[in-house]
């Protein structure tokens, strides 16, 4: 498989470039915020929501004993915000009560696996959540799986699974070559978003056209969607 994936990120950098990545990277508990936000809405609202609560929270410790309504308010134009903000009163409850740490010495001594563990404990936290934390906070080798990823991975053959979680676990197998996983994960969530999309593929202009076993191609010619390149995760 480390063959077929180094092949696939070296067609998306051709087409996508290498993504942009901050040189210093975010804080484990930003990230981890940042990341519950991004769930099922697009970038450019989670990022809206995630700078609402850093400027009445720019410790996000303080969080800690806050009234839920107010963090909700802040939070709103994410959506599903009941769900959210619950999953980060849980989360910024547990690192307060010092149920789990987050400082980065710390989580640097875990292995990827202990990591995982730690954070899924959380109610509300799942293991895209947790694995977007070794990726983008702690710079580890890892593909995180969101629905594009999964979406795609599968259309092309590269796995065969029925959930995201299941296409991670065969991924969390692979040995990515060092900067690989992020331009990797970043790149076929810009092909999901502008070509590869849930309804009506855009197959006549994909860069994996040549290895891609989906068996309902769509080879004529339309026009691709444009932007979609901002990631929150690259700015927190």
């Amino acid at each position: 498989m480390i063959k077929n994936v180094q092949i696939i990120d070296s067609l998306l950098r051709e087409r996508f470039g290498i993504p942009y990545k901050q040189e210093i990277p975010p804080e484990p508990l930003e990230m981890l915020i940042a990341t519950i936000l991004s769930q099922n809405t697009n970038d450019k609202n989670s990022h809206k929501a995630y700078l609402n609560l850093r400027k009445v929270f720019p410790d996000l410790n303080d969080i800690n004993g806050s009234n839920p309504r107010e963090i909700e308010e802040l939070i709103r134009v994410a959506g599903l915000t009941k769900q959210k903000s619950m999953a980060i009163i849980s989360l910024v409850s547990a690192v307060s009560a010092e149920e789990i740490q987050v400082s980065r010495n710390y989580l640097n001594s875990l292995k990827d696996d202990e990591i995982l563990q730690k954070f899924t404990s959380i109610k509300g936290i799942g293991l895209k959540t947790a694995s977007c934390l070794l990726l983008f906070s702690l710079r580890r080798e890892v593909c995180p799986v969101d629905t594009h990823v999964h979406r795609i991975l599968n259309r092309i053959g590269l796995v065969k699974t029925s959930s995201p979680d299941k296409s991670f676990e065969v991924l969390s197998k692979v040995k990515f070559d060092k900067g690989t996983a992020h331009s990797f994960h970043t790149n076929i969530i810009r092909l999901g978003r502008s070509i590869c999309k849930p309804q009506k593929p855009v197959c006549s202009q994909c860069p994996l056209i040549d290895i891609c076993k989906y068996s309902e191609k769509d080879l004529s010619e339309s026009t691709i969607s444009r932007g979609g390149d901002f990631m929150l995760l690259d700015h927190v």
